[in-house]
């Protein structure tokens, strides 16, 4: 089950990323319900996200500890 809700995270976090504001609150739900190592790969995949819209940068703040 938490595999598919990282799943879906994904899925949504590619959706909203034309809208920094509405990525940044996706990223923000996405650290309450998702484990510690999925914290970690979406980090990652924030990153690669960042590659093609840099103004998404400013949301990885939210995946600090």
């Amino acid at each position: 089950m938490a595999r598919a809700m990282f799943e879906y995270t994904k899925t949504v976090l590619k959706k909203v990323s034309f809208d920094t504001a509405l990525f940044c609150k996706e990223v923000q739900k996405a650290t309450q319900r998702l484990l510690p190592y999925e914290i970690e790969e979406l980090r990652i995949f924030i990153q690669s996200l960042v590659r093609q819209n840099p103004e998404l940068n400013q949301c990885l703040i939210y995946l600090k500890h």
